[in-house]
């Protein structure tokens, strides 16, 4: 049974207590990794080889930094499908999902990362006959990062990237329900011959190793992707010590289906955006509102082609929906399942966990389910379920749906279908959302701002705005008598 490590002062180190965590893989409900149960005094450990390695990498030029992360992005995509099954293993998605999306877009965001500091500017302004001024963007020093399980290694490098690139040094906690690929990155970044201390990735429980980082004095920032009670844990952790805090929280995300749709590409990508990845993406859709006239038909369309969907075995090519994460995960999907039938929900497909034959029979599957009678404001609607689970309602009015979209207490991503621009913009500028991709979804350039409204975060990742989350402004004022 293979054991992951920690990945501190550059390299690869069991944790100091000894100790381990079974990791399970999703799909046949067995153990096949441990992983470090590390604790406050790995975190320290961490974040001396980070505050060691500070001085050495915050000076070293943007070029060189970016040659160094140009590295670690071809190192990445040259070990592709190897690791694109273990984020299969681990996780319980489709590796073919991972193939395409995970592991390129982890390539990615090393590569956009490591040239956006080349041409990262900053501004200067002119007091007339008096002063210049300009503003400097240094780096801040030992940052956290700690990372979720939905999508583990392409959001590991979406936070940890930016940092680097910047010229900070991390101390990175990856989700310990899904460690595997953080760890073989590690092994990249010694590979890559990254300097000691820059990266350090300590993997544990996020009531040991999480919450160290947090509270650590010398960690100045936290960039956090996760659940909305933990964001809140942590905003009142760091508030006290005045630390730079970005917050990815959860999302109950509204597709709004008009009449004039082109209705063959929203039906589609419909059923992409609220069963891809078994639903466990922060972007899904979770609330599908359908105007009157085409409802039923859109009903009828989307529920067929609900069920042709294949559970599967996760590492099967044919495979589209796997097992979702955990056995605790996967009753907390089938508790609210049980709770939109209290609420008076109809299940018009799935319901159910799906017990697959073979290597999966013990695997924590369920059917993708689609429910219909809920009011806007049930509990079912209101709550984040993360699974593969939807519910579809129909509307009258932009003002009805605009009041059903925006009623629950997330803003994250919103999507809306319409051939009208004028209604696209008009909706658009409306919805209560961080995010609004109209006749589209997970449509993603990685310059634009990423992030949520309400109680779906704080402050923005992506683009320059990440750069400038990792940096701290400095305005330098030169007076100048005779200009």
């Amino acid at each position: 049974m293979e054991k992951i490590f920690n990945y501190i002062g550059g390299k690869l180190v069991e944790p100091i207590s000894g100790q381990y965590l079974d990791n399970y893989d999703p799909a046949t409900g067995k153990i096949y990794s441990l992983t470090p149960d590390s604790d406050e005094r790995d975190v320290e450990k961490a974040v001396e080889a980070a505050s060691k390695a500070f001085p050495y990498w915050s000076k070293l030029s943007p070029e060189k930094r970016c040659e160094k992360l140009l590295k670690i992005a071809d190192l990445v995509n040259q070990n592709l499908e190897i690791l694109a099954e273990a984020e299969s293993i681990d996780t319980g998605k489709p590796k073919s999902l991972a193939s395409q999306v995970d592991i390129p877009r982890a390539v990615l965001n090393f590569r956009f990362y490591a040239t956006a500091i080349i041409h990262f500017s900053s501004e200067f302004y002119e007091t007339t006959g008096q002063a210049i001024n300009y503003t400097l963007r240094q780096p801040i020093g030992v940052v956290g990062c700690i990372s979720p399980w939905n999508l583990p290694l392409y959001l590991f490098t979406w936070k940890i990237a930016p940092a680097l690139a910047a010229g900070n040094c991390v101390v990175a906690k990856p989700s310990e329900i899904t460690p595997m690929t953080a760890f073989m990155l590690s092994k990249l970044c010694i590979e890559a011959e990254m300097p000691e201390g820059v990266l350090n990735v300590v993997h544990g429980l996020g009531q040991k190793v999480g919450a160290h980082i947090v509270k650590h004095p010398q960690i100045r920032a936290i960039s956090f992707t996760g659940g909305t009670q933990t964001g809140k844990w942590i905003a009142a952790q760091a508030a006290p010590l005045f630390k730079k805090l970005s917050l990815e929280l959860g999302g109950k995300n509204p597709s709004i289906i008009f009449s004039d749709c082109e209705y063959e590409k929203t039906l589609e990508t419909n059923v992409r955006s609220s069963f891809m990845n078994q639903g466990e993406i922060c972007l899904c859709s979770s609330r599908i509102f359908i105007e009157k006239p085409i409802y039923e038909r859109f009903r009828n369309d989307f529920v067929q082609r609900v069920k042709s969907l294949r559970v599967g075995d996760p590492l099967e090519k044919e495979t589209e929906l796997g097992a979702v994460v955990s056995e605790t995960h996967m009753n907390k999907i089938l508790s609210y399942i049980s709770l939109a039938r209290e609420e008076g929900g109809e299940i018009l497909t799935g319901g159910k966990r799906s017990i697959l034959s073979g290597r999966c029979q013990n695997g924590y599957f369920i059917e993708p389910t689609v429910i219909e009678g809920l009011s806007f404001d049930c509990r079912t609607n209101q709550e984040e379920i993360f699974g593969p689970v939807v519910t579809i309602q129909p509307f009258e009015t932009e003002e009805e749906v605009l009041n059903y979209a925006n009623s629950v207490s997330y803003g994250l991503s919103a999507t809306v279908w319409t051939e009208n621009l004028s209604r696209a913009h008009r909706v658009a500028s409306r919805l209560e959302s961080g995010i609004v991709w109209v006749n589209s979804w997970l449509l993603r350039d990685l310059r634009t701002p990423f992030g949520g409204v309400k109680n779906s975060g704080l402050g923005r990742e992506g683009g320059f705005e990440a750069l400038r989350f990792f940096t701290e402004e400095k305005n330098v004022c030169i007076k100048i008598d005779n200009l």
